[in-house]
């Protein structure tokens, strides 16, 4: 029987990432720990998923606010025609991503993971769900070998932002933010379908990268695909997000789900635009209210080490 089993769940959401790290960084300031230790198993989409990845290759969190603030400027480089490009193309290219995460990860594979991960994608082709993980179950032969710069490509290729990623297997993959940008139940799921973990047993932390209140068109009630381009993909990601926040909190209870994520100004941030000095601001407030809430939600459990599947069956051949 598992008596705890705790979870951090970081969701989707561009450059804004740059939030999540520095809240995380910043929790590990003020409760003088080192968050990774207490957490079984880190799920993350797209920009949550690098965080993820960055926690399993044995990076701290301030040094995942650093390759955010080193790199973004140059991953979403704006240009004055962008807005025009970005009617009929991809905004931006793959190139600096791809090299900024070959810089982070160097040679790392998800089997090397220190920590249980799970890392959603989808697929075009098959129109299925495409979900990376470490090797933490016997059933889970393939997904250890790819390079984590790999898996990072994939969750993190935002459809009209960047290019889909084809670079596993020929999977014409794209950002896991189109079904679970919040992946918190596709966490819960893995644990207890894949590791067995009761619900009751189970904690967990869900970050965001902040959201603002939407006032919607009147129009949209009764618009059609024309009116409802420009705001259907934020709307479905936002009541994603919702619904997989409450699904978690009746599944583990309201007392066992931590969930920050903030309300902002409308406009303050964008997935593609670093505000640095205003993220770092509202993280660094974020953090210091929620520590309280962290703390009681984490305390008293230390995660015990994970040694990868694929690595037990090496150590007996």
């Amino acid at each position: 029987m598992v008596e705890r089993f705790q979870i951090l769940s970081m969701d989707g959401g561009g450059v804004k990432g740059l939030f999540s790290a520095a809240v995380l960084a910043k929790l590990e300031e003020d409760l003088g720990i080192r968050l990774a230790d207490h957490f079984d198993l880190i799920a993350g989409t797209s920009t949550g998923g690098i965080i993820a990845l960055g926690l399993g290759a044995g990076l701290s969190p301030a040094e995942i606010v650093d390759f955010y603030v080193k790199e973004g400027p140059k991953i979403f480089a704006q240009h004055p025609a962008s807005w025009l490009q970005h009617l009929v193309f991809r905004k931006f290219g793959s190139a600096e991503l791809e090299a900024a995460l070959k810089r982070c990860f160097g040679e790392k594979r998800l089997g090397d993971s220190t920590k249980r991960l799970v890392i959603p994608s989808y697929n075009l082709d098959t129109e299925q769900v495409y979900v990376c993980k470490t090797p933490h179950h016997e059933r889970l032969r393939r997904d250890y070998k790819a390079y984590m710069w790999q898996v990072a490509m994939a969750t993190a290729a935002a459809p009209t932002y960047l290019p889909g990623f084809n670079g596993l297997d020929g999977a014409r993959l794209i950002d896991g933010g189109v079904w679970a940008n919040n992946p918190s139940i596709v966490a819960i799921t893995e644990a207890c379908s894949m590791l067995g973990v009761p619900l009751s047993s189970i904690r967990m932390l869900s970050l965001g990268t902040t959201y603002d209140v939407t006032n919607h068109p009147f129009y949209l009630d009764w618009g059609g695909q024309l009116l409802w381009a420009r705001s259907a993909a934020g709307i479905i990601m936002r009541a994603q997000s919702e619904g997989a926040n409450g699904q978690a909190q009746h599944l583990i209870g309201t007392d066992c789900f931590v969930r920050v994520n903030p309300v902002v100004p409308k406009g303050l941030f964008a997935l593609d635009r670093l505000n640095l000095d205003k993220l770092m601001g509202w993280a660094a407030d974020v953090s210091r209210k929620s520590a309280p809430a962290v703390h009681r939600l984490i305390e008293g459990h230390d995660a015990p080490e994970f040694v990868a599947q694929r690595k037990l069956e090496e150590v007996r051949q």
